[in-house]
């Protein structure tokens, strides 16, 4: 039976504007999951809880089986960590910021930062203040798959970064966990990006889950549609999103098979993509032609 490397449980977290309300969801060793949602969603809140950086009010985390903070030291020495905003001693060279993270890591590998910092051209003799933010994310990476990380957290990693770079980066993240004892959470709003290295796919707005899904079962079930017939023809399909354009009716559904025995010859069917999926479902009640 596979392990789960990543199990969070009834998750709470309040804000005076804000709350994560009661999160679930559980990430096996092997895969990817995409964290995603619109800004303000509750994505950077789960990774810090994760992270024990934040204190969360209620619920339970677990990483490898263990507490995330009865634990936290021999968690943290297995996880590679990227923040949206790496943070790092301005003055110090990328070499001594290095040699100070290095001893944290029983596993740090020192052959395989070397070679990282070699692809990415990073420039070890400069300060890490004088590198673009570009450049100061890649460091970041370079640091985060030195110590052969059994789980990647990933918080917009490839903020900032170039289109070739990014690509490049993810075939990275992929040939990570062909080792099927490791697992990558990757939070990000480019969703083509899941879209290439993503195995599940968890969506959030305003606090909690809209969706947790396998990217397999998006893909088989999951689909839109553009028609003209009138709702009353619809039936029960399951309809998790709708929009009235000026000539038909766009309708996301995750039952897409049955939709074709619904709609007529003149509908079209397509596949919908994660950032269809997000659109749809991030609209919600604030959409003026969307369902309750």
């Amino acid at each position: 039976m596979m392990a789960n490397i990543l199990e969070v449980r009834n998750l709470r977290k309040a804000y005076d504007q804000f709350t994560l309300k009661d999160i679930s969801f559980h990430l096996p060793e092997g895969f990817v999951m995409g964290l995603v949602g619109p800004n303000g969603s509750g994505k950077t809140t789960i990774i810090k809880l994760i992270m024990n950086l934040i204190m969360k009010q209620s619920g339970d985390i677990k990483v490898f089986g263990q507490d995330h903070r009865a634990c936290e030291a021999q968690i943290k020495a297995r996880i590679g960590f990227v923040y949206e905003t790496p943070n790092f001693y301005a003055n110090l060279r990328l070499d001594q910021i290095a040699s100070l993270i290095a001893p944290f890591y029983t596993a740090w590998d020192q052959a395989v930062f070397r070679r990282h910092c070699q692809a990415f051209q990073l420039p070890l003799d400069h300060t890490f203040k004088s590198l673009s933010k570009g450049m100061q994310m890649k460091f970041s990476l370079a640091l985060a798959l030195s110590h052969h990380a059994d789980l990647l957290i990933l918080d917009e990693p490839t903020s900032g970064l170039d289109p070739v770079f990014r690509r490049e980066f993810l075939e990275l993240l992929r040939d990570h966990v062909q080792d099927d004892h490791r697992a990558v959470l990757y939070s990000t709003h480019i969703t083509s990006d899941l879209e290439r290295i993503a195995d599940y796919m968890t969506l959030l707005k305003d606090g909690e889950i809209l969706l947790s899904l396998s990217i397999n079962e998006i893909e088989e079930n999951w689909g839109l549609i553009k028609t003209q017939q009138e709702d009353t023809a619809w039936g029960d399909l399951d309809v998790k999103g709708m929009r009235q354009r000026e000539s038909f009716t766009e309708i996301l559904t995750s039952d897409i098979q049955k939709a074709r025995r619904i709609f007529d010859q003149n509908s079209l069917f397509e596949k919908a993509s994660i950032e269809d999926i997000m659109f749809f479902l991030a609209q919600g009640d604030s959409h003026e032609h969307g369902p309750h």
